[in-house]
Order: structure tokens, then sequence, then C-alpha cells
């Protein structure tokens, strides 16, 4: 795959979508594996762990601010042959990540107590939660790096490239679990995936030098140009504001599960595990999407990008359909890997049924709404996301398990209802055309 993407080369979106998958399917295996291997010890190390990586992944998403902003940027650059400030987006953007990571590492190395307090945490989770938070979310700039870089790869075209990488850091990771985890328990779990993810760092920052036509250098920053971030601020903020609500409100609806009880945190934490396969899939023909609408817009050829969006939807939705369905009919075998406990299993037979309709929406909203940031109609994704993700997922999710007492499937079906309107919202928005003319260049 060259630089510069061929947009009429045949099984492109294919060709993206794949290495694409396999690397989020490996990155998100980092936490995961955590915790299956960690469920051969504890039950409760592994809800603890499941807690922290809800907030984590709700920081790790903070970081996608600026680098949906990269993706934007060189995208539609590239695709208009404008390359004169690619180098300056590159540094700018990796430095705009870095220095939030720190603050965030220090903020979560800081104030662990407050925000387990503010969960609602298990008084018996709390220990092992922040053995495990201080030590990822300390060093939590090292994802904040990989990420940025994958961006710029991305971008680029070179997607085998991160793929391979991701490999590696699994590979290290569960070498390092297998080594550390009898000796030093759930320390040594997160120390082995802080080490796994700075050799990736390294081997990220390798391949750009080697393979990337531009530069990461200081002279970008002197003095410092401020047009260039606010314009990766203006974009990103509203382009992963999108994700950063949607986290932000699982963050919440997670305080609601912790009131039901350890088994109900656990089986949560089990059904986000293999709900994981949906969602890689439809976030990676998503995201490969993104980068065929930013390169068609920036060569105006937007009637090309909308077809392409619409016809990207139709394998979203059916290997969806088929990974969700499939989870649903395996699920004694698959969960049972895990647990023997029956009331977590029959409760995760019933959540993988929901499951099925909130991932088919899911899908939608992924393809439709990196389509729409790519073309740079970042604003209205967020609008749309802030009440539906509030009024309904949020709201819905504290009537129907709490107040109702439907429990962990009331949850479940007010995250439902919530992918499915949105889905419908932005389905119309693509099909009138609402995004047309919004390009960022």
């Amino acid at each position: 795959m060259s630089q510069t993407l061929q947009m009429n080369q045949k099984g492109l979106l294919f060709k993206l979508t794949w290495p694409i998958f396999i690397e989020l399917v490996l990155q998100m295996l980092v936490g995961n594996v955590d915790q299956m291997m960690m469920s051969q010890y504890s039950e409760n190390a592994v809800a603890a762990i499941g807690n922290v990586n809800t907030i984590m992944n709700f920081v790790t998403i903070t970081f996608s601010i600026v680098t949906m902003a990269i993706t934007i940027m060189v995208t539609q650059y590239l695709g208009s042959k404008n390359k004169e400030k690619v180098s300056e987006i590159y540094t700018v953007g990796i430095f705009i990540n870095l220095i939030f990571s720190v603050l965030i590492s220090a903020a979560l190395f800081l104030g662990s107590d407050a925000l387990f307090q503010a969960l609602k945490m298990p008084t018996e989770l709390q220990a092992d939660a922040k053995i495990y938070l201080n030590i990822v979310g300390g060093l939590v700039f090292l994802q904040a790096l990989f990420m940025s870089f994958s961006a710029i790869f991305r971008s680029n075209g070179l997607i085998k490239q991160g793929m391979y990488i991701s490999v590696m850091v699994n590979i290290l990771n569960i070498i390092g679990n297998a080594l550390l985890l009898p000796s030093l328990g759930i320390m040594g779990i997160a120390i082995s995936s802080v080490f796994s993810r700075f050799v990736g760092v390294i081997l990220a920052y390798l391949l750009f030098v080697s393979k990337i036509e531009g530069n990461l250098h200081i002279k970008y920053l002197r003095p410092f140009p401020k047009e260039t971030s606010k314009q990766l601020l203006c974009i990103g903020l509203p382009a992963g504001g999108e994700s950063v609500m949607y986290n932000f409100s699982q963050m919440v609806i997670l305080t609601c599960v912790n009131l039901l009880g350890t088994a109900v945190i656990t089986a949560r934490v089990y059904a986000n595990m293999i709900a994981w396969l949906s969602y890689l899939y439809s976030s990676a023909v998503g995201q490969a999407n993104q980068i065929i609408i930013g390169h068609l817009v920036g060569a105006k050829e937007e009637d090309e990008a909308y077809k392409r969006s619409l016809k990207t939807l139709r394998p979203a939705m059916l290997v969806t359909l088929i990974i969700s369905t499939s989870v649903f009919l395996l699920s004694d075998y698959i969960f049972g890997l895990f647990t023997n406990n029956q009331e977590i299993l029959s409760l995760l037979k019933v959540i993988t049924f929901i499951e099925i309709f909130l991932e088919l929406g899911r899908a939608v909203n992924i393809v439709i709404i990196r389509g729409m940031q790519a073309s740079g109609d970042t604003q209205y994704p967020v609008y749309i996301s802030v009440l539906s993700m509030w009024g309904v997922a949020t709201l819905l999710s504290y009537i129907f398990g709490i107040v109702l007492g439907w429990g962990l499937v009331g949850i479940w079906l007010a995250m439902a209802l919530d992918e499915c309107l949105r889905a419908v919202i932005f389905y119309i928005r693509w099909k009138r055309g609402g995004w047309r003319g919004k390009a960022v260049i």
C-alpha cells in the first residue's frame, strides 16, 4: 500500500479493514488478556481490572480528540496533494497528546481513591484496583504516543505495519503475565502491560522514521504553531467528543452496575470482553471508511464519498450480526471458559441476546459517524450523541436497572435503545447530505 491511497483500487475497503481489525483486537487484548489470565486466580481481581479498564477506556478515548484530528487533516491534505504542513501536524499532534497524557497520569495517580468512591466501587475491589490503576494509569502516556503514531500510519496507508506491532505487544504481554502473575499477582499483570506498551511505542517510532515522508522535530514547535494546534483542537474536540461522551456515559452507567454487587460487575466484565469482537470489527470498518472518505472529500469527490459510506454499511452490519448471534448461541460454552458461576452464566445468556440489537445499531453509528467526521461534519454527531447517550442510555439505565429492579438486563436494554435511536438519526443525516461542504481544507 503506497502512502497516497489509490482510491480506485479493487477491494480497497477490505484491504484497509482486516489489518485495522486485527490491530484493534490485539490492542484491546492487552487489557482483556489481563482479565482472562486473572480469572484463573480471583474473580474479585477480574472485577477490579474491569472497573479500571472502564476508566482507562475513557482516558484513552480522550486522546482520540487529537488522533482523530490528525487522521482527518492528514487524509484531506494527502487527498488534495498538499503535503507542506504534514510534518508540522505530526509534531504538534504528538506533542499535544503527550502533554494531555502526562497531566491525566498525574490526576489518576493522585485521585484514584476519590474516583473509586465516585464510581461506587465495592470496598473489597479497591485495593487491587488501586494497584492496577496506579501502574497502568501512571504510564498512560505510552498509550497516547502509540495512538498518535497509529493515526499517522493509517492516514498514510501503512495499515499492516501497525498490526505487526500490536502482535509483538500482545506476545510480550502474555509472556510477561505468565512470568509475573504467579509471584506478583495483579501488580505483575500491570507491569507486564505497561512494559509491552513501552516496546510498542519504540517500534512505532522506528517505523515512523523508516517509512513516513515527514519529520518529527522540535523546530516545528518554535515558535509554537498556534494556528495548527488550534485547528487540531477545533477539529478534534467535536470529532473526538462523540467518543468521549460515550465513554463518560459508560462510566456513569458503571456506577449503576456497581450498586448491583460483585457478581453483576463480573458478568458485565465478561460480557464486554466478548462484545468487543463485534464492536471492534465495526470500528475497523469505520476507520477504513474514514480514511477513504477523507481522501475522497479532499479530492472534492463528495458524491463518491456518499456512495462509499452506504456501501460500507452492508459488510459492517452483516459481520456484526454473524458475530453477535454466534456469541449468543454459544454463550454457555464461551463464558464457561472464564467462570462456572451459574448466576453469571444465566445473566450473560440474556445479555448476549440483547447485544445482537445493540451491536447492529452501533455498527451503523460507527460507520456513518466516521464518514461524517472525515468529511468535516464533526459537531452534529456530538450534539445528537449527548442528547441520546444521556437522555436514553444513562437515564434509562438508572430507571430500568435500579428503579424498576431489572438489574444488568435493564441497563443493557437502555444502551441498546440508545444505539438504535442514534443509528436511525445518523443514517437519515447521511442520506440527506447534511455533511456536505464541510471539508477543513
